[in-house]
């Protein structure tokens, strides 16, 4: 246990030596004060005392000072500063020290005391980690005194950004410390790892992007299903309805809207098809932004904000027998299921790949000569 308080102290000490380790520290400093020097009026915003009319943002049109901290925290500090850049800093902070401790021979000396390789790569791993705790504690501290002195509303559950967002982080980490032990270089683990950030977020966007034509064409089938029907209820009402030569245009009416049907269905197959495929990827890959999206659900109450105009017109089938989409209410179907998904699957999916990642990046450091 000593041994392993020693290796988490010299960690410490090697992020302190590093100028960007400050650099990034002093910089989520000035971004809660930035945070705190802006604020909300009746006219605008108000940056320290200079004021911005914005159209529609203001105290008069039910922006509360809780609101508008809310607001910033979620949308720019988690979703802009920890998701983007300060991850992007950390993984430049952190992505060295693996292939440094490698090739510097720092390990020799460590390896020539009674500790095991796997005790050492987990104790190495989890220190990493260090960083993004202490930038992530600085920002939510930060964050919790400006909500509660300048939007007048505590809120503790801040604090569950801090496990969610180092959760984030360390689904990145573990790519870099797997590259870094297997090319020993800093700056292969760096770009290899920013390159499969970039394929997940390739593939949970594309999965929204179909997720959301998957809606679309249950909107489309559904339409033409009720237009069908309803052209078959008049039929049913009308004086003899076998009359077939009486009611031709009627019968032609509902072979077309049938073919339409039958088109719509068949057209919506090779979208589910290509959705189904990505969400059988996204299951095995880790989910970085549905990691973060679990703190617009848990951290920020929007249940005292004006309710959003939704355009609740219904879909509808031209004359033409075209198809018009209700795309406001086909957004809150795909946002609806994506908030359906179970945290314990995002996260508990996402870990068994990181457990996987650094099982293989463990075996590689036992198992080499150094």
């Amino acid at each position: 246990m000593t041994q392993s308080i020693a290796l988490f102290v010299d960690a410490y000490r090697l992020l302190n030596a590093r100028r960007i380790f400050w650099f990034t520290l002093i910089i989520t400093g000035l971004v809660v004060l930035c945070f705190a020097l802006v604020g909300i009026n009746d006219q605008g915003i108000r940056i320290v005392v200079w004021d911005i009319e914005i159209p529609g943002v203001n105290t008069r049109t039910g922006w509360t000072p809780e609101f508008f901290y809310k607001f910033i925290f979620n949308n720019l500090g988690i979703g802009i500063w920890l998701s983007w850049v300060a991850t992007i800093l950390g993984l430049v902070t952190t992505s060295g020290m693996f292939p440094e401790f490698i090739s510097t021979g720092s390990i020799d000396l460590i390896l020539s005391k009674p500790i095991g390789r796997f005790r050492l790569f987990i104790t190495k791993y989890l220190s990493g980690l260090l960083f993004v705790v202490l930038q992530v504690c600085v920002f939510c501290v930060g964050s919790f005194v400006v909500i509660g002195l300048r939007g007048g509303v505590w809120l503790p559950g801040i604090f569950i950004s801090i496990p969610l967002v180092v959760l984030f982080f360390s689904y990145l980490y573990a790519f870099s410390v797997f590259f870094g032990i297997l090319t020993r270089s800093t700056i292969a683990a760096l770009l290899l790892t920013i390159l499969c950030w970039f394929v997940i977020f390739v593939v949970q966007s594309s999965e929204n992007t179909l997720l959301f034509f998957v809606k679309y064409q249950e909107q489309k089938v559904a339409a033409y299903e009720e237009n069908l029907e309803r052209s078959r209820t008049q039929l049913a009402g009308v004086e003899n309805p076998e009359d077939r030569e009486r009611w031709d245009f009627m019968y032609k009416t509902i072979e077309v809207r049938e073919e339409r049907l039958e088109e719509a269905r068949d057209s919506g197959s090779g979208v589910r098809i290509a959705h189904s495929i990505l969400s059988g990827a996204m299951t095995v890959l880790p989910k970085t932004s549905q990691t973060l999206d679990l703190l617009e659900r848990w951290t920020v109450d929007l249940a005292d904000l004006p309710e959003r105009d939704i355009d609740e017109s219904p879909p509808v089938i031209t004359e033409d027998g075209e198809f018009e989409a209700n795309e406001a209410e086909i957004g809150l179907a795909v946002r609806d299921e994506v908030n359906s998904r179970s945290p314990l699957w995002i996260i508990g999916t996402s870990l068994l790949f990181e457990l996987v990642l650094c099982l293989g990046a463990g075996v590689i450091f036992w198992r080499r000569d150094y």
